[in-house]
Protein backbone atom coordinates (compact mmCIF):
# COMPACT_ATOMS: atom_id res chain seq x y z
CA UNK A 1 0.00 0.00 0.00
CA UNK A 2 1.34 3.36 -0.81
CA UNK A 3 2.35 5.38 2.04
CA UNK A 4 2.50 9.06 2.06
CA UNK A 5 4.24 10.66 4.55
CA UNK A 6 42.11 12.15 -2.15
CA UNK A 7 41.40 15.87 -0.53
CA UNK A 8 44.41 17.29 1.91
CA UNK A 9 44.01 17.13 5.22
CA UNK A 10 43.31 20.36 7.24
CA UNK A 11 42.63 21.70 10.60
CA UNK A 12 39.53 23.02 10.27
CA UNK A 13 35.87 22.32 8.96
CA UNK A 14 35.80 23.16 5.07
CA UNK A 15 33.46 26.29 4.64
CA UNK A 16 31.30 26.17 1.73
CA UNK A 17 30.40 28.95 -0.08
CA UNK A 18 27.19 28.77 -2.53
CA UNK A 19 27.56 31.06 -5.85
CA UNK A 20 23.82 31.03 -6.60
CA UNK A 21 22.43 31.75 -3.20
CA UNK A 22 21.58 28.07 -2.33
CA UNK A 23 23.15 26.63 0.56
CA UNK A 24 22.93 22.99 -0.75
CA UNK A 25 26.11 22.79 -3.00
CA UNK A 26 24.04 20.50 -5.90
CA UNK A 27 21.83 23.61 -5.85
CA UNK A 28 24.43 26.44 -6.06
CA UNK A 29 25.86 24.58 -8.95
CA UNK A 30 22.94 25.09 -11.31
CA UNK A 31 23.03 27.77 -14.03
CA UNK A 32 21.24 31.06 -13.36
CA UNK A 33 18.33 30.23 -15.37
CA UNK A 34 18.26 26.52 -13.66
CA UNK A 35 18.43 28.07 -10.56
CA UNK A 36 15.29 30.80 -11.12
CA UNK A 37 13.10 27.98 -12.40
CA UNK A 38 14.21 25.62 -9.47
CA UNK A 39 13.65 28.43 -6.74
CA UNK A 40 9.66 28.55 -7.98
CA UNK A 41 9.40 25.17 -7.67
CA UNK A 42 11.22 24.22 -4.03
CA UNK A 43 9.84 24.66 -0.90
CA UNK A 44 12.16 26.15 1.81
CA UNK A 45 11.42 23.77 5.15
CA UNK A 46 12.76 23.40 8.72
CA UNK A 47 13.80 19.68 9.36
CA UNK A 48 14.01 18.56 13.33
CA UNK A 49 16.38 15.98 15.25
CA UNK A 50 15.09 12.38 14.22
CA UNK A 51 12.35 13.28 11.76
CA UNK A 52 11.93 11.00 9.42
CA UNK A 53 11.98 11.33 5.36
CA UNK A 54 10.95 8.22 4.59
CA UNK A 55 11.31 4.54 6.07
CA UNK A 56 11.51 1.00 3.69
CA UNK A 57 8.70 0.84 1.69
CA UNK A 58 7.26 4.65 0.84
CA UNK A 59 6.57 5.95 -2.12
CA UNK A 60 8.87 8.72 -2.29
CA UNK A 61 7.05 12.41 -2.63
CA UNK A 62 9.44 14.66 -2.18
CA UNK A 63 13.56 14.87 -2.77
CA UNK A 64 15.43 17.27 0.03
CA UNK A 65 17.85 19.20 -0.44
CA UNK A 66 19.52 19.86 2.82
CA UNK A 67 21.22 23.58 3.37
CA UNK A 68 22.49 22.92 6.35
CA UNK A 69 23.44 20.01 9.28
CA UNK A 70 23.00 16.14 7.55
CA UNK A 71 20.39 13.25 7.29
CA UNK A 72 21.65 9.41 8.01
CA UNK A 73 20.53 6.68 5.35
CA UNK A 74 19.90 3.68 7.64
CA UNK A 75 19.53 -0.04 6.62
CA UNK A 76 16.70 -1.51 8.93
CA UNK A 77 17.07 -5.47 9.75
CA UNK A 78 14.48 -8.18 10.42
CA UNK A 79 15.13 -7.05 13.93
CA UNK A 80 14.19 -3.74 13.93
CA UNK A 81 17.82 -2.49 14.10
CA UNK A 82 19.16 0.20 12.12
CA UNK A 83 23.04 0.74 10.66
CA UNK A 84 23.91 3.92 8.88
CA UNK A 85 25.05 3.40 5.63
CA UNK A 86 25.64 6.43 4.37
CA UNK A 87 25.64 10.30 5.65
CA UNK A 88 23.87 12.93 3.39
CA UNK A 89 24.85 17.07 4.06
CA UNK A 90 24.33 19.97 1.99
CA UNK A 91 26.81 18.21 -0.63
CA UNK A 92 23.92 15.86 -1.69
CA UNK A 93 20.16 15.43 -1.58
CA UNK A 94 17.36 12.92 0.01
CA UNK A 95 15.50 10.84 -2.51
CA UNK A 96 17.81 9.52 -5.37
CA UNK A 97 14.97 6.78 -5.74
CA UNK A 98 12.63 9.17 -6.75
CA UNK A 99 14.03 8.97 -9.84
CA UNK A 100 11.50 6.20 -11.12
CA UNK A 101 7.90 7.06 -10.69
CA UNK A 102 6.49 4.92 -8.43
CA UNK A 103 9.51 3.33 -6.57
CA UNK A 104 10.02 2.78 -3.18
CA UNK A 105 12.56 3.46 -0.25
CA UNK A 106 14.78 0.48 0.57
CA UNK A 107 15.80 2.40 3.82
CA UNK A 108 14.94 4.87 6.34
CA UNK A 109 16.21 8.34 5.75
CA UNK A 110 16.15 10.54 9.35
CA UNK A 111 17.88 13.71 10.50
CA UNK A 112 20.84 13.32 12.29
CA UNK A 113 21.19 17.58 12.84
CA UNK A 114 18.91 20.37 12.79
CA UNK A 115 18.35 21.79 9.71
CA UNK A 116 16.55 25.69 9.37
CA UNK A 117 17.19 25.38 5.81
CA UNK A 118 16.22 22.60 3.65
CA UNK A 119 15.18 22.96 0.35
CA UNK A 120 12.34 20.08 -0.63
CA UNK A 121 11.03 19.38 -4.24
CA UNK A 122 7.95 17.36 -5.15
CA UNK A 123 8.55 14.01 -6.95
CA UNK A 124 7.26 14.87 -10.57
CA UNK A 125 9.10 18.06 -10.32
CA UNK A 126 12.41 16.58 -10.04
CA UNK A 127 11.43 13.35 -12.66
CA UNK A 128 10.86 16.05 -14.90
CA UNK A 129 13.92 18.12 -14.70
CA UNK A 130 15.63 14.79 -15.51
CA UNK A 131 14.18 14.47 -18.25
CA UNK A 132 15.01 17.90 -19.46
CA UNK A 133 18.78 16.83 -19.03
CA UNK A 134 20.99 19.24 -18.71
CA UNK A 135 23.28 20.63 -15.59
CA UNK A 136 20.97 19.55 -13.12
CA UNK A 137 20.56 15.46 -14.77
CA UNK A 138 24.58 15.59 -14.62
CA UNK A 139 24.82 16.95 -11.06
CA UNK A 140 22.33 14.28 -10.17
CA UNK A 141 24.12 11.16 -11.96
CA UNK A 142 26.94 12.22 -10.89
CA UNK A 143 25.88 12.37 -7.36
CA UNK A 144 23.95 9.01 -7.69
CA UNK A 145 27.76 7.56 -8.32
CA UNK A 146 29.81 9.56 -6.00
CA UNK A 147 26.69 8.24 -3.16
CA UNK A 148 26.91 4.63 -4.15
CA UNK A 149 30.86 4.47 -4.14
CA UNK A 150 30.68 6.52 -0.63
CA UNK A 151 28.36 3.25 0.52
CA UNK A 152 31.14 1.03 -0.98
CA UNK A 153 33.84 2.53 1.29
CA UNK A 154 31.80 2.90 4.24
CA UNK A 155 31.02 -1.20 3.94
CA UNK A 156 34.81 -1.65 3.72
CA UNK A 157 35.66 0.69 6.51
CA UNK A 158 33.00 -1.29 8.82
CA UNK A 159 34.60 -4.65 7.71
CA UNK A 160 38.30 -3.88 8.05
CA UNK A 161 39.13 -0.60 10.32
CA UNK A 162 38.52 -0.30 14.38
CA UNK A 163 35.83 1.44 15.95
CA UNK A 164 38.16 4.11 17.17
CA UNK A 165 38.80 4.82 13.59
CA UNK A 166 35.28 4.85 12.43
CA UNK A 167 33.90 7.08 14.92
CA UNK A 168 36.55 9.26 14.35
CA UNK A 169 35.42 9.42 10.92
CA UNK A 170 32.08 9.89 11.63
CA UNK A 171 32.93 12.82 13.95
CA UNK A 172 34.89 14.11 11.58
CA UNK A 173 31.95 14.42 8.73
CA UNK A 174 29.37 15.55 11.25
CA UNK A 175 32.06 18.14 11.62
CA UNK A 176 31.84 19.36 8.57
CA UNK A 177 28.29 19.53 7.73
CA UNK A 178 27.13 21.26 11.07
CA UNK A 179 29.36 24.16 10.82
CA UNK A 180 30.36 24.23 14.53
CA UNK A 181 32.23 22.85 17.24
CA UNK A 182 29.57 21.53 19.47
CA UNK A 183 26.88 19.31 18.43
CA UNK A 184 24.30 16.79 19.65
CA UNK A 185 25.12 13.06 19.56
CA UNK A 186 23.47 10.39 21.90
CA UNK A 187 24.46 6.89 22.31
CA UNK A 188 21.71 5.76 20.58
CA UNK A 189 23.03 7.56 17.50
CA UNK A 190 26.22 6.52 17.60
CA UNK A 191 25.60 2.67 18.12
CA UNK A 192 23.34 3.00 14.72
CA UNK A 193 26.07 5.13 13.50
CA UNK A 194 28.38 2.59 13.89
CA UNK A 195 26.79 -0.92 14.25
CA UNK A 196 28.59 -1.06 17.43
CA UNK A 197 27.47 -2.30 21.03
CA UNK A 198 27.04 0.76 23.54
CA UNK A 199 29.51 -0.93 26.09
CA UNK A 200 32.02 -0.50 22.77
CA UNK A 201 30.79 2.98 22.10
CA UNK A 202 31.27 4.19 25.79
CA UNK A 203 34.99 2.37 25.73
CA UNK A 204 36.21 4.24 22.02
CA UNK A 205 34.19 7.57 23.43
CA UNK A 206 36.30 7.62 26.22
CA UNK A 207 39.22 7.09 24.63
CA UNK A 208 38.81 9.82 22.66
CA UNK A 209 37.68 12.17 25.49
CA UNK A 210 40.62 11.19 27.34
CA UNK A 211 43.37 11.94 24.65
CA UNK A 212 41.54 15.40 24.36
CA UNK A 213 40.23 15.26 20.80
CA UNK A 214 36.77 15.45 21.91
CA UNK A 215 34.44 16.24 25.05
CA UNK A 216 31.36 14.24 25.44
CA UNK A 217 28.91 14.67 27.85
CA UNK A 218 24.70 14.76 27.98
CA UNK A 219 23.91 13.71 24.66
CA UNK A 220 26.53 16.41 23.58
CA UNK A 221 29.98 16.16 21.64
CA UNK A 222 32.52 19.07 20.70
CA UNK A 223 35.54 18.73 18.56
CA UNK A 224 38.53 20.10 20.63
CA UNK A 225 41.18 18.90 18.68
CA UNK A 226 40.27 18.67 14.51
CA UNK A 227 43.65 17.83 13.69
CA UNK A 228 44.38 15.09 16.12
CA UNK A 229 40.75 13.66 15.49
CA UNK A 230 41.81 13.63 11.18
CA UNK A 231 45.13 11.32 12.32
CA UNK A 232 42.84 9.03 14.48
CA UNK A 233 40.61 8.50 11.59
CA UNK A 234 41.32 6.13 8.67
CA UNK A 235 41.87 6.88 4.95
CA UNK A 236 38.08 6.63 4.80
CA UNK A 237 36.96 10.20 5.76
CA UNK A 238 39.68 11.47 3.31
CA UNK A 239 38.11 9.22 0.46
CA UNK A 240 34.79 9.35 1.02
CA UNK A 241 35.29 13.49 1.59
CA UNK A 242 37.02 13.65 -2.10
CA UNK A 243 33.89 11.16 -3.82
CA UNK A 244 31.45 14.09 -2.51
CA UNK A 245 33.59 17.22 -3.27
CA UNK A 246 33.79 15.37 -6.97
CA UNK A 247 30.56 15.92 -7.64
CA UNK A 248 30.36 19.38 -8.14
CA UNK A 249 34.24 20.37 -8.33
CA UNK A 250 33.97 18.12 -11.80
CA UNK A 251 30.77 19.41 -13.14
CA UNK A 252 32.10 23.11 -12.61
CA UNK A 253 30.65 26.22 -11.79
CA UNK A 254 27.25 27.76 -12.96
CA UNK A 255 27.44 29.16 -16.82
Amino acid sequence: MRRKRPIPRTSRRQEIRPATGFSNLILAALAPEDAERFGRALDVVPLSLKQFLHRPGDVIDYVYFPGGGFCSELAVLENGDMVEVATIGREGMVGIFAANDGHVAPSVAMVQAVMDTCYRLPADVFRRELDRGGRFAELVTRYTHAHVAFIMQSTACNAVHSVEQRLARWLLMAHDRVGKDEFPLTQEFVTMMLGAARPTVTIVAGTLQKAGLISYRRGTVSILEREKLEAASCECYRVGTALLQSVTNAAGGPE
